[in-house]
């Protein structure tokens, strides 16, 4: 079932946190192609809400409506005057109604206002980290990106809800899911983006990628990328398990095959041209390979653009 990511919206929430939050759910739905996430905007009344750059947003429920997976408590500017008891109020009745609760940028005030984040670590806005700290003794303040303790999550502002999206893609659906977000979202166009690179934290997986993403239409062994990184195959294959959750070899194909699919998605390439390109001796292997790992095969993917 996907996730359902209820928003809670307030005047002054600022554009940049919620895309940071939203879109790599949207990516994680487009890559997957299945719905994994859901999510709808609420306000506190139901009425149009206006972003502190003027963005104005009409919500699809009022928050009393409410009830799903995640609550994202989105205030950003303003955060102070919108401390009053009609709010702690809602807060508190939504927490009921949904399983995790996230404050993002300013929106950890809010929730610990209403208690709900009493033992728990958390962080806000770093600006406001101080105050933060001496208004609630009962939470555990910290000075990070993102916090996820238990089910509550909290992050330090917009680039870093960009990080706390990845992180949750992340745990609900493996690294490499999360790591293709990232790539799609930071893609240059579609001119150059075949060229640039999936990053990993593990220095010597990013060089593995490396190796491979230079070498999609002639493809190595794995002993020949693990030589050309220095290191030995078994060395490799220990830690992309350990960072990616797959093989060298399987994480190789998915390379190729994501390719594949952005070629047949964006080009008028033959598909016996695109599976040159990604490494195919021919059509038929790489149709194989493409419809075992997308469900469908790349002409009618390519039509059901």
């Amino acid at each position: 079932m996907p996730r359902r990511y209820n928003i809670l919206l307030f005047d002054g929430f600022s554009n940049h946190c919620l895309a940071n939050m939203v879109e790599p759910l949207r990516a994680a739905n487009t890559l997957a192609r299945q719905t994994l996430y859901e999510w709808r905007f609420s306000s506190l009344d139901g009425n149009p809400v206006q972003s502190s750059s003027g963005l104005v947003v009409t919500p699809d429920d009022a928050t009393q409506a409410l009830h799903g997976d995640v609550l994202v408590v989105m205030p950003s500017y303003g955060y102070l005057e919108l401390d009053t008891r009609v709010t702690i109020r809602t807060l508190l009745a939504a927490a009921q109604r949904h399983s995790q609760l996230a404050g993002l940028d300013t929106g950890s005030w809010l929730l610990a206002r209403a208690g709900l984040l009493d033992d728990h670590r958390a962080t806000i806005h770093w600006d406001e980290l101080s105050r933060f700290e001496e208004a609630f003794p009962n939470v555990d303040a910290v000075q990070e990106r993102f916090v996820i303790d238990r089910n509550r999550l909290t992050c330090s502002g917009a680039m870093a809800a960009f990080d706390l999206a990845s992180a949750l893609i992340r745990r609900d659906h493996g690294p490499l899911l999360s790591m293709e977000v990232a790539h799609l979202l930071m893609s240059r166009g579609a001119a150059d983006q075949y060229a640039l690179p999936l990053k990993s934290e593990d220095t010597l997986v990013n060089r593995a990628l490396a190796v491979m993403q230079s070498n999609l239409e002639t493809p190595l062994p794995i002993k020949e990328v693990a030589r050309k990184i220095g290191c030995s195959q078994k060395r490799l294959e220990m830690r992309v398990q350990a960072e990616l959750r797959t093989t060298p070899q399987a994480l190789y194909r998915r390379l190729r095959l994501n390719l594949a699919r952005r070629l047949a998605e964006e080009t008028e390439q033959s598909i016996a041209e695109i599976a040159s390109r990604c490494g195919y001796e021919n059509a038929s292997a790489m149709t194989r390979a493409f419809k075992a790992e997308f469900g469908q095969s790349p002409s009618a993917f390519r039509k059901a653009q």
